[in-house]
């Protein structure tokens, strides 16, 4: 791992300020929602959440993703307040994140930057801190520059012109060879987990997948038995985790991975491809919200476009809305002019509307409070000795 250059150190202590542009067509009350889970983001990381600053803006600034009279007003804000980050809910450009840094004198970290923060900070096996740092050195390399300017602007800037540049280019190597090693070791993890995969015979494979702390390994270890690590913070579980489950005596295998996020780094997907690789091979994705979510449509959507971007779009669902103990009902007001939200709504009203609008199979419980879960292994064994009959049809004492 990237000791040195992880971005964040940790401390109670830190504070950190937040921006985000709101485009045009997009909502102000979306846009702090996305806030949300980025404070929620940086908490993890072990930094506070503070201000928050916004910006309606047809697209990013090319030089500073914001205004310059924006990056002012956040300047002095810093100037005046004790911040020591600043998180912008977007990846940024080198030059956008140098120029960014000279205006407002403390370390500026992008969505990217932090995500792969958080995962440097999760990873515990070889397999995922080898998967965290190749991801690492992938978003550092064009970054290289923006470091050299940094370090001459703290060293004053003397005599440095010269040697900065040979020594970016002594470091852009370095880390270019980084890469092709990592790239190489994870290629024989590929092929060895491909082989233990292959291993596992012709049993069905059910794969859980959801937005991260949607309570899929908290589900698992109801199901199978297990001590999965889970905690209410966001990629709690990195490593996939494989276990035999029987429900009625038909076995399959259940895998718990690593959750989606919007915005989920490019580096991160193609790093974590073996990983997505459980579930690319699976007979049914078992895709868990947390219905208590106030986006959690949003958060339904993320997930489709990443099953879409790794080819499993087309796996057989099966929908399982969690979290029904912690949702929140708010009576609608009919003179009111906002817009219903979700949470208007009922819990028996999104029932029906989802069981009517959706072919996919669905079904609400609450893993924490145990509710329904019976319901849940009978859906599961019905969906699984479809499965199981049709590859082992002579297995009659299943029936």
């Amino acid at each position: 791992m990237i000791k040195k250059d992880q971005i964040i150190k940790s401390s109670s202590d830190e504070m950190a300020a937040f921006v985000a542009i709101i485009p045009q067509g997009v909502e102000e009350r979306e846009v702090n929602e996305y806030l949300d889970e980025l404070e929620f983001l940086a908490e993890t990381a072990g930094v506070k959440g503070g201000k928050r600053f916004t910006q309606r803006l047809e697209k990013p600034n090319s030089r500073s993703y914001i205004g310059r009279g924006k990056l002012d007003e956040i300047a002095a804000y810093i100037e005046q307040n004790e911040i020591d980050y600043l998180i912008f809910d977007d990846e940024l450009s080198p030059s956008q994140l140098r120029n960014i840094e000279q205006a407002v004198g403390i370390r500026v970290i992008d969505r990217t930057g932090l995500i792969l923060d958080i995962f440097a900070q999760r990873a515990k096996t070889a397999y995922a801190k080898t998967q965290v740092e190749l991801a690492q050195y992938q978003y550092l390399l064009p970054r290289l520059t923006g470091m050299w300017t940094h370090l001459e602007r703290q060293r004053g800037g003397i005599s440095m012109r010269g040697p900065g540049e040979t020594q970016l280019e002594t470091d852009r190597r370095i880390v270019l060879d980084k890469i092709a090693k990592l790239k190489e070791q994870l290629k024989k993890i590929d092929r060895q987990m491909a082989s233990q995969r292959g291993n596992r015979g012709s049993l069905v494979r059910i794969s859980l997948v959801g937005y991260t702390n949607v309570g899929k390994s908290t589900i698992m270890n109801l199901l199978a038995k297990s001590d999965v690590f889970a905690e209410d913070k966001l990629f709690a579980t990195l490593d996939t985790t494989v276990r035999k489950v029987v429900i009625e005596n038909v076995p399959f295998l259940l895998s718990d991975t690593v959750g989606f996020i919007r915005k989920l780094p490019t580096q991160l997907v193609e790093s974590f491809k073996s990983t997505l690789d459980e579930v690319r091979e699976a007979d049914i994705l078992m895709h868990v919200v947390d219905i208590s979510h106030l986006n959690f449509e949003e958060h339904i959507r993320v997930v489709n476009q990443t099953l879409l971007d790794i080819g499993a779009k087309e796996k057989p669902l099966f929908v399982v809305f969690n979290k029904i103990d912690a949702y929140r009902h708010e009576v609608y007001d009919e003179f009111s002019l906002q817009e219903k939200k979700l949470n208007n709504y009922t819990l028996e009203e999104l029932k029906e509307s989802w069981m009517s609008k959706e072919h996919t199979p669905c079904i609400f419980i609450s893993a924490k409070e145990k509710t329904n879960i019976e319901k849940l292994r009978s859906d599961l064994y019905k969906m699984v000795a479809e499965i199981h009959a049709g590859r082992y049809p002579f297995d009659t004492f299943l029936w």
